[in-house]
């Protein structure tokens, strides 16, 4: 597995998105609006939902619920 982090101009609600490439790796994309602190701590957001295997779930509000648990 391996982890792509790719800073992009995106709305500024959007903090970070996670995407699951089709050769199981993932890219995380990280706005590049926001602080180099709010980035930093985007990208811990999303690491832990990879590895709490949030992709393999469907129920997105008890993963969001868990990840800010």
């Amino acid at each position: 597995m391996y982890i792509n982090v790719q800073i992009l101009d995106m709305d500024t609600m959007i903090p970070e998105q996670i995407r699951k490439n089709c050769d199981d790796g993932y890219t995380i994309f990280l706005n590049a609006r926001h602080s180099q602190e709010q980035r930093l701590k985007s990208y811990y957001h999303a690491i832990g939902h990879i590895e709490d295997g949030d992709f393999e779930r469907e129920d997105v509000q008890e993963i969001e619920m868990r990840a800010h648990g």
